[in-house]
């Protein structure tokens, strides 16, 4: 199966979270054959019930590819023209999984070892399958982590610090506001001030940036109302605590429920590669564990989570040569070759 055909495979089984069951078993199937032509191993690692991590390696690994298998929804099949390969996961990160899959295929028929491949469910929510592979981790010196980069070798990530806000106030018929107090009005106070703050920069990730996702309040516009609340993602920059103690300074007063918090990552050069600078997050905080990160791959994260998701066939084949080449520098570098 050439890599288009491949990625096409991988579009074409229903991922979106928590549903991973089908493309875990099929890949664990695919990768099973890899490891008895050339000498691996591959294992499940049950993350939830019916859902696996698939964990694949060829020798003692030194380095670890790794993306995820889960998509966001809805599920929307493949199709392909002469330039792209379109369908919901194509760039993230079907077509990743592709390149990655035939990369280490073609090194291992050069008779190259010691290479892994980590595939996660739940990146998408919660990052849980990457959690969970961080808990008993193998002595590895590189991690090569897939996401869209446009085959640019990413110095930097930002985090994440995703909050849900809620107001309480009391509750009144809307003619008489002074006998009741809006949360509503609570609610967008704090949200200004969350919008006003002097947020801190950082030279090579740029500035925070904030965004109010999500407004719910009522029941009705006749009621002044006792509930508001909102759900909040704040791109992190630098330090994690200073970005959320600024954040829960300006939200003062509010119930806060914090559901993601993930540190701004600054990553290594290497020699020979475009770099580039993304802002959004990946599993890599949560595979600490893993060796020293890299982030890599074929695809534009602009055309990531929409209906017209795709991926340009020229990047999977050149992010097969890529992750070669990648692998194969590293290993050296180790070696001191």
């Amino acid at each position: 199966m050439d890599a288009f055909a491949l990625t096409r495979a991988l579009i074409d089984i229903d991922s979106v979270t928590p549903n991973e069951g089908p493309i875990g078993d099929w890949l664990y199937d695919l990768l099973g054959s890899m490891a008895a032509r050339y000498g691996g191993r591959v294992d499940r690692q049950e993350v939830a019930p019916g859902r696996n991590n698939v964990w694949a390696r060829w020798g003692t690994p030194e380095v670890v590819f790794s993306t995820h298998m889960d998509t966001v929804p809805p599920f929307i099949p493949s199709r392909e023209d002469d330039t792209f390969i379109w369908g919901r996961g194509a760039c993230d990160t079907h077509g990743i999984a592709a390149a990655m899959i035939k990369a280490i295929e073609a090194l291992l028929e050069a008779g190259e070892q010691g290479l892994g491949l980590l595939l996660v469910v739940g990146e998408e929510v919660d990052g849980a399958g990457a959690r969970h592979a961080n808990l008993d981790p193998p002595d590895v010196r590189y991690l090569i982590n897939g996401e869209p980069t446009e085959n640019k070798l990413a110095l930097g990530s930002k985090g994440t610090l995703g909050v849900h806000a809620r107001a309480r106030g009391r509750a009144c018929h809307s003619a008489y506001p002074e006998l009741g107090v809006s949360a509503t009005e609570i609610l967008l106070d704090r949200l200004a001030r969350l919008r006003s703050v002097d947020w801190p920069s950082d030279p090579v990730l740029g500035h925070t940036t904030v965004n109010v996702g999500t407004l719910d309040a009522g029941p009705a516009a006749n009621i002044v109302p006792d509930h508001a609340s909102a759900s909040i993602v704040i791109r992190v920059v630098e330090d994690l605590q200073r970005t959320k103690d600024l954040a829960m300074q300006a939200l003062e007063g509010l119930d806060i429920e914090v559901f993601a918090a993930t540190p701004a990552l600054h990553m290594e050069p290497v020699e020979g590669f475009e770099t580039s600078v993304v802002k959004y997050t990946t599993d890599i905080p949560k595979l600490s564990n893993w060796g020293r990160p890299l982030l890599i791959g074929p695809g534009s994260i602009h055309h990531a989570h929409t209906t017209e998701e795709r991926i340009r066939k020229s990047e999977i084949l050149d992010a097969v040569i890529l992750y070669k080449r990648l692998a194969r520098s590293l290993k050296a570098r180790e070696s001191g070759a």
